[in-house]
């Protein structure tokens, strides 16, 4: 069959990949920007290591912009998207006229027809008919953003259906009301269950605690599933989901022409700005409110490991400290079992299996957290001992052993960061999503191997209050 045929082929294509980009790397690859005539913007690396074509494309309609009494409708309507297509009010798009396809292939008169491209599809025949390119489609939504990624074959055929199919489900998801309600009950299930685990509550209780009123804090519970219809879905869908709001990112076998061609008909179901110009901006959202003093919960739960969330506000994608954040955390907590909190928490004292630290940067201050399991009965101790840690990196920064072993780690290990074309795609969406300049990967190293101590300690200093932190514990007995 045609759909096994495709899916071996892409998975023998996976399985070089690693082997071709291992040796290329390090090589820099350059990445176009431009705009459509519609608003839209394309960044481009063009790569010919795999005959493969990854999108994605990016716009401005995460949870951030959920109605408090609605939390969770970005991350459903994403969902929704995947469910169904419904029957074209217009004729389709077509193949471009420059062509989808890398020039030089022919077209593969073997592969079936999709057939008519302006019929509805329910999510059985939409799965269907990805299987047969051997292609993948997905929708998702975080905080930020609401994604659409594409994987395909460059082979011609193949790309031209999987490209006019994608914009279909972007330009013309049915979200069925009946499939919703399907789903709907399963999320109920779910948070019913995750309400019973001692991370779940954890997690929830950290977040409010850190974030407090602004979204980044919002819960999405069976109440707000409750608020939630398809009509909801699609007004916001409508309003949100724009031409002139998307940012794509392309990676693989195509040139310039060939990714504008693609850009164009995955949005060319999308209706068109209406307002002279293109898009008017979207209402600003609060940045997160700095926390005025520390803040303590400690949750009662019949555990046999309290969960432990230490934290604050953090900062976001933006800030000028990123690297040295960046570096400093993994002598703090992110590098595993050569960080600070791994050696007193666990090494020393062995009051916890495994510590960490992080910060999850985003169009806000996303939380630093440190986070651990430990005893119930070891709880205070471990806290304490977090605590003393964080304070006195805080205060005094990495010794010039620490700051040159996390260097030579991160840096010996930024090839693997873009030794795929998935991962290469990631990197690229992330310069279009934060605009960051288009060299960000060429002068990644250098700017990494620039931070000093010192650097460190004064970014360190600028964005962390160990006095007025939130420690969430949940375990153990009242």
């Amino acid at each position: 069959m045609l759909s096994l045929k495709n899916k071996t082929l892409l998975s023998a294509v996976l399985a070089g990949a690693s082997v071709l980009f291992g040796a290329s790397a390090q090589a820099a690859i350059p990445i176009e920007h431009w705009a459509l005539p519609n608003g839209a913007k394309i960044y481009l690396a063009a790569t010919n290591a795999l005959p493969i074509v990854d999108v994605q494309i990016d716009f401005d309609a995460g949870s951030r912009r959920d109605p408090p009494a609605q939390a969770g409708l970005a991350g459903v309507t994403a969902g929704m998207v995947e469910k169904g297509i419904r029957a074209s009010g217009r004729p389709a798009a077509g193949p471009p006229q420059s062509g989808t396809a890398p020039s030089g292939g022919s077209e593969d008169t073997s592969v079936p027809s999709l057939g008519a491209y302006d019929a509805a599809m329910d999510e059985n025949a939409l799965g269907e008919a990805w299987a047969d390119l051997g292609a993948n489609f997905d929708a998702s939504a975080g905080s930020d953003r609401m994604s659409f990624s594409l994987r395909t074959l460059s082979q011609p055929a193949l790309l031209d259906k999987a490209v006019r199919l994608a914009s279909r489900e972007i330009g013309e998801p049915a979200f069925p009301e009946d499939v919703w309600k399907r789903e709907r009950e399963q999320l109920n299930a779910s948070i019913r269950e995750a309400n019973t685990k001692p991370a779940t509550i954890a997690g929830r209780a950290f977040s409010q605690a850190v974030y407090g009123t602004h979204p980044y804090g919002q819960d999405t519970t069976e109440a707000t599933l409750a608020q939630i219809d398809v009509a909801t879905m699609r007004q916001r869908y409508e309003q949100l989901i724009l031409p002139c709001r998307a940012k794509l990112s392309i990676v693989g076998a195509v040139t310039r022409a060939q990714a504008e061609a693609i850009a164009t008909t995955l949005l060319s179901r999308l209706p068109m700005a209406t307002e002279p110009g293109g898009c008017t901006a979207l209402p600003p959202v609060p940045q997160v409110a700095a926390l005025a003093a520390a803040k303590e919960e400690r949750l009662p739960f019949d555990s046999a490991q309290a969960h432990v969330w230490i934290g604050q506000p953090g900062y976001p994608r933006s800030d000028p400290d990123h690297f040295a954040l960046t570096l400093g955390n993994y002598v703090l907590g992110g590098g595993g079992f050569v960080s600070r909190l791994t050696e007193e928490v666990r090494e020393k004292r062995g009051l916890a299996y495994s510590v960490y630290s992080s910060f999850s940067p985003g169009l806000h201050a996303g939380a630093f957290r440190i986070g651990f399991q430990t005893r119930p009965d070891q709880a205070a101790e471990a806290v304490k001992v977090a605590r003393e840690v964080l304070a006195k990196f805080v205060a005094e920064g990495p010794t010039a052993v620490e700051l040159k072993a996390a260097k030579d780690n991160l840096i010996g290990g930024f090839p693997l960061l873009l030794d795929s074309n998935r991962k290469l795609l990631g990197n690229v969406s992330n310069i279009a999503w934060n605009d960051l300049p288009l060299d960000y990967l060429d002068t990644w190293t250098a700017r990494m191997n620039a931070v000093t101590a010192a650097d460190i300690k004064a970014a360190f200093a600028r964005k962390l209050q160990p006095e007025r932190m939130v420690t969430v514990v949940v375990g153990g007995k009242p």
